[in-house]
């Protein structure tokens, strides 16, 4: 059974920063895409980046790039998203979310699997 376990996340005001962290089962987490996402009340699950475990530099949405980092530490299984500047838009229930290979990496469809979410909430 795979999982993916998240922890991080809270309440920051604008400007401020969170990582958030996602744990992937030992058997899955090499050579995995592990993807972003977040969703906010009424809105539709939104991608936010991603990276391919095995190798390769992340990638991010237009309205997150040069504000949020991706990293992995292999040693630990996880993957991180680092989130600088934020905004109060930025307020959403961030997922994380893995499958084999990175086919379909901007659709919530091309990940099978999926972690609990954790809330970030951005005060003016």
């Amino acid at each position: 059974q795979v999982q993916l376990v998240e922890s991080g996340g809270g309440s920051v005001q604008a400007g401020g920063s969170l990582k958030l962290a996602c744990a992937v089962s030992a058997d899955t987490y090499l050579r995995s895409c592990v993807g972003w996402f977040r969703q906010a009340p009424g809105k539709e699950r939104e991608w936010v980046g991603h990276i391919y475990t095995g190798g390769g530099s992340p990638s991010y949405a237009n309205y997150v790039k040069r504000r949020f980092t991706i990293s992995q530490d292999n040693a630990k299984n996880t993957v991180y998203l680092q989130m600088n500047s934020l905004k109060p838009e930025d307020t959403a229930m961030y997922y994380c979310a893995a499958s084999r290979w990175c086919t379909r990496p901007f659709s919530v469809t091309g990940y099978t699997w999926w972690g609990q979410g954790a809330q970030v909430t951005v005060s003016s």
